[in-house]
């Protein structure tokens, strides 16, 4: 998914702010779910994230056209594991491994192969 980095997105240096990089894949993962014409919240049954790891590598900047990139290591009844790469051109500047857990109700639950699928 591309994305370009707003005044919004930095701080005053023009540099952007750290957390803005797990939005940038936040919103890649909704994307991923948008393409298919379905929705990433449905009634009472949507993902969360359990666990994050994140590498911060290169600084992007305002104004450039970044690329995140999703892919996924691993799925089980009710997680999937997922790598997401944001990219400016080919340069990788952050990394994140990133666990998400399906919640129906509030509570774990296995994922609809409707859904799973779309990880696929």
């Amino acid at each position: 998914m591309k994305i370009r980095v707003y005044y919004e997105d930095t701080d005053c240096g023009g540099i952007v702010y750290f957390a803005n990089y797990l939005k940038f894949c936040e919103r890649a993962r909704s994307n991923i779910f948008f393409e298919k014409g379905l929705s990433p919240h449905q009634d009472n049954e949507f993902f969360v994230v359990k666990g994050i790891e994140a590498e911060y590598i290169k600084s992007a900047k305002f104004g450039e056209l970044l690329d995140v990139t999703t892919k996924v290591l691993s799925k089980t009844a009710v997680t999937v594991e997922i790598l997401q790469e944001i990219f400016r051109e080919k340069e990788l500047l952050f990394s994140s491994k990133v666990k998400l857990v399906y919640l129906k109700s509030s509570k774990p639950a296995r994922i609809p192969k409707q859904i799973l699928e779309i990880f696929e």
